[in-house]
């Protein structure tokens, strides 16, 4: 006599709900309201949080030279961008990493749904999924690495031709926890599709 599983169909209809809603969540808030903020249908986005490289000097320096260019920093030393009013390049550029971010979360959360919806058939360990880890670790690496230079290269790109270009340096920080994660990813996604190509063989041979 088998063991009873101790997950049920509930459990894996419980799940897909959660990670449905996550994914609903992430692609409305995290994408739609941000593109139509740039397309200009509601709100768009108005500030970007910056690194000031003269924090003493900035309040006054902005001040004395940001007239007539509707944009203003304030601020010490982690300051805010303020545009008065974006065209829409500037409201792209102050949502792109904020999109690029979401759709990325969007498309890890939609293959991680589709992993959940194969526990209906009691297996999960199948050649699909090995594939879906292996493009999910691949995206949180690109996650890792375009989260940080996105918001700076936008940023640059903002304040080029304005009194803040020398008061906003160019600088990127990255972090290992997203790349360990990846690669942690990668790693389980490889051991899937060895255990599914062994379970494979040893059902060929009986």
């Amino acid at each position: 006599m088998g063991a009873k599983s101790w997950w049920s169909q509930t459990d894996s209809r419980l799940l897909e709900a959660a990670l449905g809603l996550a994914a609903l969540l992430v692609g409305v808030f995290g994408v739609l309201f941000p593109a139509l903020g740039v397309a200009g249908l509601m709100d768009p986005t108005y500030t970007r949080e910056v690194e000031a490289a003269t924090a003493t000097q900035v309040p006054e320096i902005v001040t004395d030279a940001v007239a007539g260019h509707d944009v203003t920093l304030a601020g010490t030393h982690q300051a805010d961008l303020v545009f008065a009013d974006p065209d829409l390049g500037q409201r792209l550029l102050l949502a792109l990493p904020e999109i690029v971010a979401g759709l990325l979360l969007f498309l890890i959360l939609a293959l991680l749904f589709k992993m959940a919806r194969t526990l209906r058939g009691g297996d999960v360990f199948v050649p699909v999924n090995a594939r879906r880890l292996s493009v999910i670790g691949l995206v949180v690496l690109v996650y890792a690495v375009l989260t940080p230079v996105l918001p700076t290269l936008t940023t640059g790109m903002l304040v080029s031709g304005t009194p803040m270009a020398e008061q906003v340096p160019f600088s990127v920080t990255f972090t290992g926890e997203y790349v360990l994660l990846a690669f942690l990813i990668l790693a389980l996604g490889e051991v899937f599709r060895r255990g599914t190509k062994l379970r494979a063989d040893m059902e060929g041979l009986v």
